[in-house]
């Protein structure tokens, strides 16, 4: 039977491989709701359940964490163990958190509901291991389908209402600066200042009647070239050069 060191069982910060040769690496939670039970069996028979369910799922628990006296209706987010779970899981690529149960990650239904799904977003997936199919499986519980629902519904309302405001601003930036998204300009991309001294210098070719071509040979010959290609401008460039000149003061 497997049973945890004595100093993993109360040190909250241990990240440590559980198990032995494994396919998957995975994380463990565990949660007690009242400090007076941090000393009783609570944490070890987790830890146990967790253990043996990896040991015979091929899983490799190599990151730990634990909130003690902390109740199952906080936001899973608003627990310094889980944050540091998270975090950790994000930062090594891990997919799956274990936990004892679903009332262990949370007692609140919405909570646990709300939780599973924020995890879901960045690719984790939490496992109660005494029912793993627990928040991925329909329910026959009227009360989970109608939080399922709700949440559902708040998602798709915010999701649209983000839509809305990137709209708006999309806008707002396209009247203040006369565009907004696709391609940057050669404007942007050269720069105000040699953008403009090269306007310069082809209104004054212009002038003394020198064709596209010409322009575009003379301004290589001078450093202005194509950004992303590093050659001369093309004849016609300089000619929507020009043009796009003459409509910006019309």
């Amino acid at each position: 039977m497997f049973r945890s060191p004595p100093e993993e069982r109360r040190d909250q910060d241990t990240y440590k491989t559980i198990g032995g040769n494994s396919t998957m690496e995975v994380a463990m939670y565990l949660r007690i709701s009242s400090n007076t039970n941090a000393d009783g069996d609570s944490l070890d028979r987790q830890t146990i359940a967790i253990a043996t369910y990896a040991n015979k799922n091929n899983m490799n628990i190599v990151a730990k964490k634990s909130d003690i006296g902390i109740k199952g209706s906080t936001n899973i987010f608003d627990r310094e163990g889980f944050r540091k779970l998270f975090e950790y899981c994000l930062e090594k690529d891990i997919k799956i958190i274990l936990t004892e149960n679903a009332s262990r990650f949370a007692r609140d239904q919405m909570v646990g509901e709300w939780g599973y799904r924020e995890l879901k977003k960045h690719g984790i997936q939490i496992v109660p291991v005494d029912s793993p199919d627990y928040y991925t499986l329909e329910n026959d519980d009227p009360m989970i389908n109608l939080i399922r629902q709700v949440l559902g519904s708040i998602s798709e309302f915010e999701k649209n209402s983000i839509v809305n405001k990137l709209r708006g601003a999309r806008k707002r930036v396209k009247e203040r600066d006369g565009k907004c998204e696709g391609r940057k300009s050669l404007k942007e991309i050269m720069g105000d200042a040699p953008f403009t001294s090269m306007i310069k210098q082809i209104k004054n070719l212009r002038k003394h009647n020198k064709s596209y071509a010409s322009i575009a040979k003379v301004l290589a010959s001078k450093g202005y070239v194509q950004p992303s290609t590093g050659k001369p401008f093309h004849k016609s460039q300089v000619m929507r050069l020009i043009q796009k000149e003459k409509e910006s003061y019309e």
